[in-house]
């Protein structure tokens, strides 16, 4: 297929994505409905059939987005995701990052942006899967301690999408949440190119290639090592460092 050709179906089919995520994502509400109907004092065992729905509607998605020839994507050791009292921090560089870390590992519970209790196409996901808004406060740190007693749960620590120049800068809050609450901290570093979906962009501007997504899953931090004789605040600041140093080589 010629570049102009392959172009149009990439802008035709990127626009059409946006149209059936949208769609899609309000319909769901009808087959969601059993599991939101008690929300918010559903069950986790509801919760986690809510998520199986939505993580396999996910991939589909996905699935369409690569025979559109929108993007590919490459997956790394994601067979150690999904284990309970598991904290999983990831870089943020696309508006896609939650659908294909989830896609591929629909266990976690996940913290968002509380805009998106708003989102007619993304707060019946939210509800039925007992996701957390981000309310930076006391009871979200409360809340991520409960969960990760008895599930996985994925965060973003920069709390927005990354930036053009490609440089992470975490918020301190995702390692105290880790050092305090989780058996295991993951990182899962996101790459991508060319750069898209970023925060603001018109859909429409579209890279004249194809985006290549690599999801890479690195190795798991011992919480209790850097708590070792560290105060919780020192040894917040120096993982927070680290990891910093860990998405931006």
């Amino acid at each position: 297929m010629g570049k102009g050709l392959g172009f149009i179906r990439r802008f035709i089919g990127t626009g059409l994505g946006f149209l059936l995520f949208g769609i899609g994502g309000v319909l769901l509400k009808f087959r969601l409905y059993p599991y939101i109907k008690n929300y918010p004092n559903h069950r986790l065992a509801e919760q986690q059939k809510a998520r199986q729905i939505v993580g396999k509607v996910w991939r589909y998605f996905v699935k369409y987005l690569i025979a559109m020839g929108i993007l590919n994507v490459k997956y790394q050791g994601f067979e150690r995701l999904g284990r309970k009292g598991q904290l999983v921090v990831a870089n943020h560089p696309s508006l896609l990052d939650v659908v294909l870390i989830f896609s591929q590992q629909p266990a976690f519970n996940i913290v968002v942006k509380q805009d998106l209790l708003h989102n007619p196409a993304m707060k019946t996901e939210i509800r039925s899967c007992g996701f957390l808004p981000n309310t930076e406060s006391e009871a979200l740190l409360q809340a991520c301690d409960e969960v990760l007693k008895e599930q996985p749960l994925l965060l973003f620590p920069e709390g927005t999408r990354t930036g053009w120049d490609g440089v992470v800068k975490f918020n301190r809050g995702a390692t105290s949440i880790g050092l305090r609450s989780a058996q295991v901290i993951t990182p899962v570093k996101i790459e991508m190119h060319p750069l898209n979906f970023k925060k603001g962009q018109a859909w429409y501007k579209l890279p004249k290639q194809r985006i290549t997504y690599k999801l890479t899953v690195g190795e798991d931090i011992d919480p209790a090592t850097w708590l070792a004789e560290k105060p919780l605040p020192i040894a917040s600041r120096r993982l927070n460092q680290y990891l910093e140093n860990y998405f931006n080589s």
